[in-house]
């Protein structure tokens, strides 16, 4: 109530100032000199109506902020915002906050130097002052005003400077009124920028939740992959060994040793964590030597993978898979055989994995389902997003060569959310 009384009494003592000096300039003219009754009651008025407009504007403040400090009365209104995001989107943010104002015009956009201005035209109902243009209140006042926002780029964030005002000089506060609206303006956009940033939370949580559940789903159909571990394998497998104990006891021996590795190298780990190059390698190679053993000369198999690279992150069983659909859709239909290839290199920052063979190529009769690649494209997309890719090309002169392109480290936020699936 006392600051409320303060401003009336400051906006009042300022009118009367100014009909102080007007009184004496009138009453030094020679002929209205005379009429000094008439500056009296001009005078009088003119003060009825600056406090009427006064407490009119103190009234509305109170009602839309409720309360009536020196911050919420001032004509001129300053914010400082806080936006956790860039300065690009942070501008873009705020312009838009800016443009959906009620009654907004002349939006000048700057994203260079990241300023907006903008003119917002004030409500009918808060300019009808008794009298019209004759009230004292609206003799130098412009029914409009105008809005600056500047944002000002951060490490991990922005902050925006937003300013309100009347479009007339400084000076003019001592005389008039803004009923409030640059106070609404301000609020305004604050409201319109805090809505925005929490949508922007709300969707980046929606995304993430899809994408965790996508990734148990990826986990779960993997976990399911190491449970079958290939049924008609491992009974051909067997088999195998059983006939080979009576022929050649040694080959036989061999053939379940790697079988063994393979088993060991295929049960999924308790903590689902992330495989390499070296270890997918030693599973591939065991699976490679028992169908060495079956198949004979028929297959052959050449590797040249750096030891320097055979720590590089890979998901499990990826390299499996496209070693298994080298052999079933490639060598295995043809009665020759043939070689399968799997090589790596790093180029720059990425790592290639190339598994190819000399077999059918793409033929639709051996071609299969595609289910496997795409679980493998799956599955790189949740953990290296557009960082790691997969291509299947025509090998030459004959065969399929399928490539795997991955980052010789997985970021620390990825890895850990791995884990935790």
């Amino acid at each position: 109530m006392f600051k409320s009384m303060v401003f009336v009494l400051r906006i009042a003592a300022a009118w009367l100032l100014a009909i102080l000096v007007a009184s004496a300039i009138w009453n030094e003219m020679p002929l209205l000199g005379r009429l000094d009754w008439l500056m009296t009651i001009v005078g009088m008025a003119t003060m009825a109506l600056v406090v009427a407009a006064a407490l009119s504007h103190v009234g509305r403040v109170r009602l839309i902020s409720g309360r009536n400090d020196k911050e919420a009365l001032d004509n001129r209104q300053r914010r400082q915002v806080e936006i956790p995001f860039d300065a690009g989107e942070a501008f873009d943010l705020v312009d838009a906050a800016i443009r959906e104002l009620p009654r907004v015009q002349d939006v000048e956009s700057a994203r260079d130097s990241l300023q907006v201005r903008a003119k917002v035209m004030r409500l009918e109902d808060y300019n009808a002052y008794p009298l019209g243009r004759w009230n004292p209140m609206r003799w130098f006042g412009v029914p409009q005003n105008r809005i600056q926002a500047t944002v000002l780029p951060g490490r991990d964030s922005a902050s925006v400077t937003l300013i309100c005002e009347p479009e007339t000089p400084a000076w003019s506060d001592w005389f008039l009124v803004d009923d409030g609206t640059n106070f609404e303006n301000v609020e305004a956009i604050t409201r319109a920028i805090s809505r925005r940033v929490a949508e922007r939370r709300q969707s980046e949580k929606s995304e993430a939740a899809q994408t965790a559940v996508e990734k148990e789903l990826t986990v779960a159909k993997l976990s399911l992959l190491h449970a079958q571990v290939e049924p008609h394998f491992l009974y051909n497998t067997l088999a195998s060994a059983q006939l080979l104990t009576r022929s050649d006891p040694a080959r036989a021996d061999e053939m379940l040793g790697h079988l063994i590795q393979y088993l060991r190298r295929s049960l999924p780990s308790a903590d689902n964590e992330l495989s390499t190059l070296g270890a997918e390698l030693e599973r591939a190679l065991a699976y490679l030597e028992i169908l060495k053993i079956r198949m004979g000369s028929r297959l052959s198999v050449q590797v040249d993978v750096p030891e320097n690279l055979r720590a590089t992150p890979l998901p499990p069983m990826v390299l499996q898979t496209l070693v298994e659909n080298a052999i079933k859709h490639g060598l295995e239909p043809r009665t020759g055989g043939g070689t399968v290839w799997i090589r790596a290199r790093r180029i720059d920052d990425v790592v290639t994995v190339t598994v190819a063979d000399d077999g059918e190529g793409f033929n639709t009769k051996t071609s299969g389902t595609g289910i496997g690649l795409k679980n493998v494209r799956e599955r790189l997309r949740l953990l290296y997003g557009a960082s790691a890719a997969l291509s299947v090309v025509a090998n030459f002169p004959t065969g399929v060569a399928a490539t795997l392109s991955v980052p010789p480290a997985l970021p620390p936020p990825i890895e850990q959310d791995f884990r935790h699936v």
